[in-house]
């Protein structure tokens, strides 16, 4: 027995290697694997909705209009003709490279504006051609169509079929016109790059023109300008008396005239404006002296304890208490000597009180005096100021004139300059535009391209396709894979459990080397170290619905960790289809439900299970309302007498969806164990489920994978599962229920 409890130990441990290390999902190799997975698992709407794509792209592809592209290149260099410069630069200039590029980019947006458009549509005369709208796929407009929807029309045709492009580090832009048309493409091209030459030398012919009328205009106002302030600043001299020369009456920033000289006035306003500002700052500190000091009782002052006068009183007074003790100790009160130091000491309070007061009145005195001080110089600085003011009025005035004067000659010397350079170069003008290569006809369609339309409908599909199984696995919550525990259920992964190809698994557990029985005591292994204690005492076994094989792995479970030396009871708690009895051939005539409603003992209920270790207590007659037996007090009591009678109590419940049986028996259990069918569609019945069990505060110890085929899960690579592990067999592994 101890021999086989260690072989059995040895398989459990060996053989939980394979789930509990579940690969790392956030590495390439996990990841690698469950995208192998994903497209083998839903490899035919895959392969439908890229032939979907493709077929599409094709009918596509032949629907489509051939269409035809000239292309006509222009080389553009920099501006050589500015409105107020040189009108011709022969030579290499110093224009910055940001600005060059804004230039270029500028003669781009010329391709493409309305304007442009305009002059190619009335040069090849394109508003009643009904050639041109057959080209571009528009039905001809008819004769009752105004000219402005007419004309709007046209050139957004032409704006929206003719492309430009200017390369890096070129100078020379591509124009590019497309239609069904070929002959009509080249056309429209060429003359895109000839009107493009014209408009340029047009707008600088136009230029040249409005800036010539435009300062001949600006001359006239400047000289009249210039007239009307030099008139005004020679009657306001007059006026003012102010025959001085004009540099002289200027006034700079600190007040003095232009040529240094400072009125008398000016001088005692900035003396008396420095007197001013020391008082100022005498009376703020004679201000805070005074505010400090009233601020204190009298002999706590500085000002009164600094005092010479003060400090002899209060020596002197010292000295006299302490003379008036010395006689108080000798004398009665009544005694001359008393009476005389004691009216001295009096005296001496009252002059040393006078004093303080005086020395804290004298603080008060130098505030005031400082504040009127400080307000006459105020007063003083006041009145100059405005003396000031009005002394330099009329030289302020004349200064103003003659700046305005001076302004006004500069504008006007400086048109006059621009406008004979005007004059001079009127009529020259230079295209820094010319036509490199002319449009041709071209000789094949640019479009559609079957190649490129077939390689964006392959990509389009990919990325539908790749999108739709995303989204299906997403909205799945079949768990087909280990992995697939932790990620859609995020519970620990206790174990597999292979579909086996027997008629009942049961038998395949008295087989050590049977898969069935290596996944289980891999199951017992992992229970065995579910809990911080280890072996939880009270284990339930449950599932979201039935059919998932929660019985099987209920008897299993108990009957692997039996073999391992634990004493083990199992329990169908199921009482409403109970299966536990028909797994074992055992009677069901008396069990659960009959404890439930008796006081004996329930240890008289426990049937033997033919395996060391193992007892087990059937469900019994099925009652009528199995909810209420399992929630009563005597259902705790039972579990409770019963777990101190073994190792682990293993419960096999009822399904949890719509019933409340499981969720109250997980309550009672120290761990519960939830088995999942593999591949098996729940709709969210699972999800739903485990929110029960953690709603009634169930310790989740993990999930068990069963009815689990490698082979079929849709991940090649099978061996990682285990499948070739449990292949102990001579005829290696066979398809059953579990």
């Amino acid at each position: 027995m101890a021999e086989t409890n260690a072989t059995a130990v040895s398989a459990a441990s060996t053989a939980l290697v394979p789930y509990q290390a579940s690969p790392d999902r956030d590495s390439f190799g996990a990841w690698l694997r469950y995208g192998l997975a994903l497209i083998t698992r839903n490899i035919w709407l895959i392969l439908i909705i890229l032939a979907s794509a493709i077929a599409l792209g094709l009918v596509a592809t032949l629907l489509v209009t051939p269409s035809y592209t000239a292309d006509a290149s222009v080389q553009i260099e920099d501006q050589g003709a500015q409105v107020l410069g040189d009108e011709i630069d022969s030579g290499q200039n110093d224009t910055p490279i940001w600005d060059i590029e804004r230039f270029l980019n500028t003669q781009l947006e010329i391709l493409k504006s309305r304007g442009l458009a305009m002059r190619v549509a009335r040069k090849l005369d394109l508003f009643d051609d009904a050639a041109f709208f057959e080209a571009l796929e528009v039905q001809p407009l008819g004769e009752n169509i105004g000219n402005t929807v007419r004309r709007d029309t046209v050139v957004a045709l032409l704006q929206n079929n003719m492309q430009v492009d200017l390369p890096e580090d070129s100078r020379i832009a591509q124009i590019s016109f497309t239609s069904a048309e070929p002959e009509l493409s080249a056309k429209i091209a060429n003359a895109y790059s000839e009107e493009f030459i014209q408009a340029s030398l047009q707008r600088r012919f136009d230029s040249s023109a409005y800036a010539r009328n435009f300062v001949s205009d600006q001359l006239k106002e400047a000289r009249a300008r210039l007239e009307a302030s030099e008139i005004e600043l020679n009657d306001y001299a007059r006026q003012a008396g102010l025959v001085r020369p004009r540099g002289s009456l200027r006034t700079r920033n600190d007040g003095q005239l232009g040529d240094g000289r400072a009125s008398v006035t000016t001088e005692s306003l900035a003396q008396l404006n420095e007197a001013a500002n020391r008082a100022q700052a005498d009376r703020i500190a004679a201000e805070s002296r005074w505010n400090a000091e009233r601020s204190q009782s009298l002999f706590a002052s500085q000002n009164v304890l600094a005092n010479p006068t003060v400090q002899s009183l209060m020596t002197r007074r010292s000295e006299v208490e302490a003379q008036l003790r010395s006689a108080q100790e000798r004398y009665l009160d009544e005694h001359p000597t008393v009476q005389r130091l004691q009216a001295e000491l009096n005296s001496l309070a009252s002059e040393l009180n006078r004093t303080a007061r005086n020395v804290r009145n004298s603080v008060r005195s130098d505030f005031a005096a400082s504040r009127d001080a400080e307000s006459r110089l105020r007063q003083q600085v006041s009145r100059l100021r405005s003396e000031s003011q009005a002394e330099q009025d009329k030289a302020v005035r004349y200064n103003t004139l003659a700046r305005e004067a001076d302004i006004n000659r500069s504008l006007y010397e400086g048109l006059l300059e621009r406008y004979r350079e005007l004059n001079a170069s009127a009529g020259l003008a230079t295209s820094n535009i010319s036509i490199v290569d002319r449009a041709e006809i071209p000789q094949s369609p640019s479009a559609p391209s079957m190649v490129r339309n077939l390689a964006l409908a392959l990509l389009a599909g990919l990325g539908l396709a790749g999108l739709v199984v995303l989204l299906r696995d997403q909205l799945d919550d079949r768990v087909r894979v280990p992995e697939d525990i932790e990620d859609k259920v995020r519970l620990p992964m206790l174990g597999v459990i292979p579909r086996v190809s027997k008629d009942s698994p049961i038998d395949s557990l008295h087989s050590i080397r049977s898969p069935i029985s290596e996944a289980y005591n891999s199951l017992a292994g992992s229970v065995m170290y579910s809990t911080r204690e280890g072996l939880p005492n009270i284990l339930l076994v449950t599932s979201a619905q039935p059919t998932e094989g929660k019985s099987i792995t209920s008897f299993a479970s108990a009957h692997a960790l039996a073999r391992l030396g634990k004493s083990v009871i199992l329990i169908d708690s199921d009482l409403r289809r109970p299966s536990l009895h028909s797994l074992t051939q055992l009677e069901n005539k008396r069990g659960l439900s009959s404890v439930l409603v008796s006081n004996e003992d329930p240890a008289q209920f426990l049937q033997p299970s033919g395996q060391d270790n193992l007892a087990i207590m059937t469900s019994g007659p099925m009652p009528p309302n199995p909810s209420d037996l399992l929630g009563s007090p005597r259902m705790a009591a039972v579990l409770e007498h019963l777990s101190g009678l073994c190792d682990v109590l293993v419960i096999d419940s009822s399904p949890v969806l719509g019933l409340a049986d499981a969720p109250m028996l997980a309550g009672l259990a120290d761990a519960v164990v939830f088995v999942i069918e593999s591949d098996r569609g729940r709709s969210g019945s699972l999800k739903s489920a485990l929110r029960r069990l953690r709603g009634a505060q169930a310790n989740l110890v993990g999930a068990v994978l069963t009815k689990f085929d490698p082979t079929k899960s849709g991940n090649r690579f099978s061996q990682y599962y285990g499948y070739d592990y449990y292949r102990y067999d001579s005829d290696g592994p066979k398809e059953v229920t579990g």
